[in-house]
């Protein structure tokens, strides 16, 4: 409870920052913890019962689960590339396919297919105890006609919609779906007919479009039937008008022109050969006998034979004229013989010579004839050929509608094979089974949730109470708001009617517990109010060292903060351990301590400083403790205490009290109302300024400090008065009663 004095410091002081510096401390909020811990605690608790009261009441919930795939691999057993195109199975592609699933067309078809409309759990009220409250209150205020068939439809789809679940699993193309029923049968038959539905209008979605794709292609088919057939007779007609004829895939003027050129090469061939012929039977004529090497090339029987017989008979002729003479009969018969041979061999090659002439002529005619026609065709083939550029134009543009045709009644077969076996990407790999456990709520989560949003609420309450309480509540608070020491914290001990009635605000009589406060220092000497009034004499007397402290004024703000009922405990304390006290009542305008120590006193401190009485005669003393007493006296009709206390005739008053007492307690008025306790600086040698704990706001006090400068230079401490000591353990551990009760209950006593 002692609190070493320190030097008077400035009330002006700017303590902000040192604030600001330890609310940023862990200490600074284990201490708000500390402080608000039981505000928390009731918040904490509520938090968690209002928890508990929802998982009692609320319906339990079942989710189950469906897997589905979107299979990169297509499955074409009766199909070949789909006439639509394939496209790329990719994470957009995965997330459009997840949209619908969630799309209103799936929904209302599940709706209708499990006939949810039906279902109280999708048309009536919520499940659980607070569903059925729910559901009784909106009942009241319904007009009480019956729901349409399309009232019934959208609240089932909002209902469902609410508690279907459809989510892609991470990066890969499996597509999870869940439902949360009240019924953990019906949760895992819906999850299943989504993922049914789903498929099914994938297969009807692709039928709608390849049979829609089948008729375009069939009102194509006959527009491009059409165009190949004009195409194509355009190319005939043109042919037929330009004479075109194409036989084996050529023009007929270009066949005849490659006929004609090779006719023409053969033909000038046959008259070279021809011509050979016919010069060398001429240089054969020019012999009289052709050589043996001559006559077998001709190949001719005749000459062969003739030949022969020329050199038989000339071998002959050669042996008659050599034996009978050039002249012989029979020398010159076989040379007549021989000219007969030679004019007939002469005679054939002649023939064959002309033979020979006929043929060069022959081939000379035809290389000629031949030579004519190539001019003839090339001259025509010049002609086609500029028809030509034309014709091909032609028949690309029908070979181009021909090739559209044929691709076209191709896609139209693929599309009739599609309509007949449709096929989707997607199938479920994991079906939704009938869940064991509730999903919802989870009582582990919602009780974590409310015990994390509790304390999290419960922090927030206490830092708004923190920054909301403007009073004083510990010593710290003194010393930085006020920058004086805080000499004595005194615990509450009647309540704050009691204390009102003692303050004088009442005009009854006391009560018969009221006596006892007054001597409660005498009475409950070892109680912690006790110990607090004896720190506050000891700090009193640490203070006499530096200066003289006989003269003690006790002040507050605020009436009713308990200055008086420590005046004249702090007073007896002194009488009680020897020493001569004078308590004087100087709260002219509200002498309560008059009122209640001497209600019967006719004279005061009025008199005596009007020096109508003598002081001995106004003073009254406490037989038990020794303790004086100087009471207010008749101050109803005082207009101006402020000048009473700053008289002359009251210092001199006091200065007579200074030789006669050891300690003089004076009990002044609260600051805040009248101005009397600024006046009297000049003869208190030290004030004790008593702030009510937990009560008093820190602003007023702060206020009236400032403008009392000449209190404040002596200002000993203060004393925070009426303090809750269950309360103030959590804002100074070092303050509780487990301390004094521990200590004092050797003596028997327990506070």
């Amino acid at each position: 409870m002692l609190q070493v004095n320190k030097p008077t410091s400035e009330i002006n002081r700017d303590f902000a920052e040192a604030d600001g510096s330890q609310s940023q401390t862990l200490t600074s909020y284990l201490d708000i913890v500390r402080r608000q811990f039981p505000t928390m605690v009731a918040i904490v608790s509520a938090c968690v019962i209002l928890a508990l009261l929802y998982l009692f009441t609320a319906a339990p919930q079942f989710t189950s689960t469906a897997s589905m795939v979107i299979d990169t691999r297509k499955v074409q057993l009766f199909q070949q590339q789909s006439m639509l195109g394939d496209v790329a199975i990719d994470s957009a592609t995965v997330e459009t396919q997840v949209e619908i699933l969630k799309s209103e067309n799936i929904s209302l078809a599940v709706i209708r297919d499990q006939h949810l409309i039906d279902d109280p759990e999708f048309t009536g009220g919520s499940g659980g105890l607070l569903g059925s409250v729910i559901g009784t209150v909106a009942s009241l205020f319904s007009d009480g006609h019956a729901s349409s068939e399309f009232e019934l439809t959208r609240k089932a789809l909002e209902r469902f919609e609410k508690n279907r679940t459809i989510k892609r699993l991470g990066l890969t193309y499996v597509m999870e779906i869940g439902y949360t029923s009240r019924d953990p049968v019906k949760a895992a038959r819906i999850a299943n007919a989504i993922a049914d539905t789903y498929i099914v209008d994938q297969l009807e979605a692709k039928y709608q479009a390849t049979r829609r794709a089948s008729v375009w292609l069939q009102d194509r088919i006959k527009e491009l039937r059409t165009q190949a057939s004009a195409a194509q007779k355009a190319v005939v007609d043109f042919k037929t008008a330009n004479n075109i004829v194409d036989t084996g895939g050529r023009l007929m003027n270009e066949q005849q022109l490659a006929e004609v050129n090779s006719q023409l090469i053969m033909a000038h061939a046959a008259t070279a050969e021809a011509k050979a012929r016919l010069d060398r039977m001429n240089d054969i004529l020019k012999q009289e006998i052709p050589d043996a090497n001559v006559t077998d090339a001709l190949k001719n029987d005749t000459i062969v034979k003739l030949r022969a017989q020329y050199v038989d008979m000339a071998s002959k002729e050669s042996i008659w004229a050599a034996k009978y003479g050039a002249d012989h009969l029979a020398a010159v018969n076989l040379r007549r013989q021989m000219a007969e041979i030679k004019k007939n061999i002469t005679d054939e090659l002649k023939r064959i010579q002309e033979s020979y002439k006929s043929d060069y002529d022959i081939a000379m005619t035809r290389e000629e004839s031949i030579k004519s026609s190539l001019s003839n065709v090339v001259s025509e083939s010049q002609l086609t050929n500029q028809a030509q550029v034309q014709l091909r134009e032609l028949e690309s543009s029908a070979q181009s509608y021909q090739a559209m045709y044929d691709n076209f009644l191709q896609r139209y077969m693929e599309s009739v094979q599609q309509q007949s076996f449709p096929i989707t990407e997607a199938r479920v790999i994991s079906a939704a089974t009938t869940p064991l456990v509730k999903s919802y709520p989870k009582t582990l989560i919602v009780l974590a949730i409310s015990l994390l949003g509790g304390l999290m609420l419960a922090f927030g309450a206490a830092m708004a109470r923190e920054l909301n309480d403007k009073v004083f509540r510990t010593t710290g608070q003194v010393e930085q708001q006020l920058g004086a020491n805080c000499v004595a914290i005194l615990p509450a001990l009647i309540t704050q009617a009691s204390a009102t009635a003692l303050s004088g605000k009442l005009g009854r009589k006391k009560a018969p517990s009221e006596p006892n406060l007054l001597r409660y220092v005498v009475d409950n000497p070892l109680s912690r109010f006790s110990e607090a009034v004896r720190s506050l004499k000891v700090a009193v007397d640490l203070n006499s060292v530096v200066r003289e402290n006989r003269v003690l004024a006790v002040t507050s703000t605020l009436p009713n903060e308990g200055k008086s009922t420590l005046s004249i405990n702090l007073a007896q304390l002194m009488a009680h351990s020897g020493a001569k006290v004078l308590l004087v009542d100087c709260d002219l305008r509200n002498p309560s301590l008059s009122r209640v120590l001497r209600p019967d006193a006719t004279v005061g401190l009025i008199d005596v400083v009007a020096q109508k009485v003598q002081l001995q005669d106004a003073i009254s003393v406490d037989p038990q403790t020794g303790l004086a007493v100087l009471c207010a006296g008749a101050t109803s009709k005082l207009l101006h205490t402020n000048e009473i206390l700053a008289s002359k005739a009251m210092h001199a008053v006091i200065s007579l009290l200074r030789g006669r007492y050891d300690y003089i307690v004076l009990d002044m008025p609260p600051m805040a109302p009248v101005v009397d306790v600024r006046v009297t600086s000049t003869f208190v040698d030290s004030y004790v300024f008593v702030v009510e704990w937990g009560a008093t706001n820190i602003d007023v006090v702060k206020h009236n400090l400032r403008s009392a400068p000449e209190i404040q230079n002596k200002l000993l401490g203060v004393v925070l008065n009426k303090a809750d000591t269950r309360a103030l353990a959590r804002y100074e551990s070092y303050h509780g009663r487990y301390y004094y009760q521990k200590y004092y209950a050797r003596y028997g006593y327990v506070e």
